[in-house]
């Protein structure tokens, strides 16, 4: 029996260490991809394979990195922006999914709104950010509601599909004991659909910053959305690139981070 117990334990820990060795070697791989992007981008510059002009290089976009940290300007401008986009990821998704409660809640109302949800999520939302801008105002509130109103409507219809896809058994053995409709969304639709609010919380990762750079580009002084169209009015596309990179870099910790909050939950 021990011997047994001896061979499942040691099956188990040289499969937890070959996880731990393909990550590395997944970790590896995308490094090296990274690096060769960088490095290809940056001979093809210095070897004029591509306009230096236009497509600038690492290396350019390095110094200017420096130059604008040691001024300031680049924490200023992220600063607004990072702001924006996690003011409108976090409102966008708690009113989806407060949207999503209340369809599922009364079936009736979901049934009427229905097709106006599928209407309005299949259209241009960004077209819609001028309107915003002359509704709200030039200011960060237009910028946020662009945000939001490119995550909530797609959030709700993510998310209220999976309330109604919850084995209906678990409201009926809830029911069965006497519990009232919100004691059944607590206890059973809720946790059933942490997966799917986790997996909409990271698409909502790109979609907010789409939605509050197309802001900036409209309306704002200040933020790496305006960095992007100040670039292109005056010609510096290495600005253009810094601001890119940066947009793309605060992606990636911001989706890293949810990603951290789908294992915790998991865990849990």
């Amino acid at each position: 029996m021990n011997n047994k117990m001896n061979k499942v334990e040691l099956l188990h820990k040289n499969y937890i260490h070959s996880l731990k060795v393909n990550k590395r070697w997944v970790r590896l791989y995308q490094l090296i991809i990274l690096l060769l992007i960088f490095f290809s981008w940056e001979i093809s510059s210095r070897m004029k394979w591509i306009d230096p002009l236009i497509f600038s290089s690492p290396s350019k976009v390095w110094n200017l990195l420096v130059a604008k940290i040691q001024d300031g300007s680049l924490a200023a401008n992220l600063g607004v922006t990072l702001t924006e986009t996690v003011a409108g990821f976090l409102i966008a998704t708690v009113l989806g999914v407060i949207i999503a409660a209340v369809l599922w809640w009364s079936p009736l109302l979901s049934k009427i709104l229905d097709p106006y949800l599928v209407i309005f999520n299949a259209m241009p939302k960004v077209a819609l950010g001028p309107v915003i801008i002359v509704a709200m105002g030039p200011g960060y509130t237009s910028i946020i509601a662009n945000g939001v109103i490119i995550c909530v409507i797609i959030t709700a219809i993510v998310v209220y599909t999976s309330f109604k896809e919850v084995d209906p058994n678990y409201i009926k053995v809830l029911q069965a004991f006497g519990a009232t409709r919100y004691q059944c969304f607590k206890e059973a639709i809720l946790p059933a659909s942490f997966p799917t609010i986790i997996s909409t919380l990271k698409v909502n990762v790109g979609l907010s910053w789409v939605g509050v750079i197309v802001g900036e580009f409209l309306v704002s002084t200040k933020g790496l959305g305006y960095m992007i169209i100040y670039g292109f009015q005056v010609f510096n596309f290495t600005l253009v690139f810094l601001s890119l990179l940066v947009i793309a870099v605060l992606a990636t910790i911001m989706y890293q981070l949810v990603d951290l909050l789908e294992k915790k939950l998991i865990k849990e």
